[in-house]
C-alpha cells in the first residue's frame, strides 16, 4: 500500500464529524412546525435547554456561529462604533469582514499578554480609553470575549480572568459579548459548569456543530429583550428556517454529549506528546486543538495529505484538531504514519 492510498484521517476540524445513527433518528422523529410563523416545538425546547446550561434568560437558535455572533454585534453597535477582541478572534479573522460590513463596527485587536488568547485588563483598560468622548471622537462600546481562543490553539479563559475582563469592560460602560463556540470545551477542560464562564456577559454564542457531532447550528443567548431584537435581525439574514425541529433534535442529542469532549481532549494531548516525541515543535494543549510549527508550512501540509493526514494552517502553524469521529487508535495510526512517512 502506497501512501497515497492510505485511508484518510481528518484532523481539518471538529465540524467534520457526521451525525451517527441515534442523531439521525432523533431528526427523523422530531416534531416540528412552521418555526417562523407559530414556533417549532423542537426548537424552542433547545432554545430553552441551551439558555439554562448558558446562563441566560433566553436563547435563539441560528443556522450559523458567525450569524449568531453577526446577530449579537449588530445589535449592540452602531455604524461607526469600535469594538474590542483579543487579537485573531473568530469576529475579526474568520467572519469575512461581516462585523464591519453589516455590523458597522470597527475592529481593535487585543494583545494576549496574559497568556493565549487572553489580553490582561490593563491591556484592556487602555484599550478602552475614554469609551464617550464629545460627539466627533471614535465611540467604543463593545467587548468582544472568545472561550476557547480558536486560533490561539483552543486556549481556555479560566473564571477569576474572565471575572476580571468583564469587570473592566463593565466599570466602563461596554457591553461584553461572549463568543462561545467552544464553550462546551472549556466547561469540559474546566470542570465546571458552562454557566460559571458566562458570568457578567450581556449576550453569548455557543455552537452545536464543533465537537458534539450536530450537522448544523448554534444559538445566541441574552436577555429576552435582546432576542426579541436578535430574532428579527435573524431574519433579515436570511436566517428563518421554517421546519427547523429537524435540525435543533440533532442538537438536542448533541447536549447530551458534552462530556464526551473529555475523550477528545486525552486524544489531542496523546497526539501533542506522540508529535512532541518524534521532534516536532507543538503546544500543550488545553482542549481539542493542537498546533504545530514548521519552517515550510505549505510543505508540510502537502506531506501529511500524502500520508492520508488531513490538517489545516492556522496563525502560522499546522491545526490539528480532534473530535469525536477519531478515535485513540485514529490518533496512534497517525503518529506511526508520521514515524515512519507511510
Amino acid at each position: 500500500m502506497t501512501s497515497r492510498s492510505l485511508p484518510q484521517i481528518d484532523f481539518r476540524s471538529d465540524t467534520v464529524t457526521r451525525p451517527d445513527d441515534v442523531m439521525r433518528q432523533a431528526m427523523a422523529k422530531a416534531e416540528v412546525g412552521d418555526n417562523v410563523l407559530d414556533g417549532d416545538p423542537t426548537v424552542g425546547a433547545l432554545e430553552q435547554r441551551a439558555a439554562k446550561l448558558l446562563g441566560m434568560p433566553a436563547a435563539l437558535w441560528t443556522p450559523s456561529g458567525t450569524m449568531a455572533n453577526l446577530i449579537a454585534l449588530s445589535i449592540h453597535l452602531q455604524r461607526g462604533d469600535r469594538f474590542l477582541a483579543p487579537r485573531g478572534s473568530h469576529v475579526i479573522t474568520d467572519e469575512l469582514g461581516s462585523a464591519a460590513w453589516l455590523a458597522g463596527g470597527m475592529p481593535e485587536p487585543l494583545e494576549h499578554d496574559a497568556g493565549p488568547g487572553r489580553p490582561t485588563p490593563e491591556t484592556l483598560s487602555a484599550a478602552i480609553g475614554v469609551p464617550r468622548g464629545p460627539y466627533y471622537a471614535l465611540r467604543t462600546p463593545l467587548l468582544c470575549l472568545e472561550n476557547t481562543h480558536n486560533t490561539a490553539g483552543g486556549a481556555v479563559t479560566p473564571p477569576d480572568e474572565h471575572a476580571q475582563l468583564v469587570a473592566v469592560a463593565k466599570e466602563a460602560g461596554l457591553t461584553v459579548h461572549l463568543d462561545g463556540a467552544r464553550i462546551w470545551h472549556a466547561s469540559v477542560a474546566l470542570g465546571i459548569p458552562p454557566a460559571a464562564l458566562t458570568v457578567g456577559v450581556d449576550t453569548v454564542s455557543a455552537c452545536f456543530s464543533k465537537g458534539l457531532g450536530a450537522p448544523v447550528g448554534s444559538v445566541v443567548a441574552g436577555s429576552e429583550e435582546f432576542v426579541e431584537k436578535a430574532r428579527r435581525m435573524r431574519q433579515m439574514l436570511g436566517g428563518g428556517v421554517r421546519q427547523g425541529g429537524v435540525l435543533a433534535a440533532a442538537c438536542m442529542v448533541a447536549l447530551d454529549r458534552i462530556d464526551d469532549l473529555a475523550e477528545t481532549h486525552e486524544n489531542a494531548t496523546r497526539l501533542a506528546a506522540g508529535l512532541a516525541e518524534h521532534g516536532w515543535e507543538v503546544n500543550a494543549p488545553e482542549t481539542n486543538i493542537v498546533q504545530v510549527g514548521a519552517p515550510d508550512l505549505q510543505g508540510r501540509l502537502a506531506w501529511l495529505a500524502d500520508l492520508g493526514i488531513l490538517t489545516l494552517p492556522s496563525s502560522g502553524r499546522i491545526r490539528f484538531v480532534a473530535h469525536r469521529d477519531l478515535s485513540a487508535a485514529d490518533i496512534e495510526e497517525t503518529l506511526q504514519r508520521i514515524k515512519t512517512g507511510g
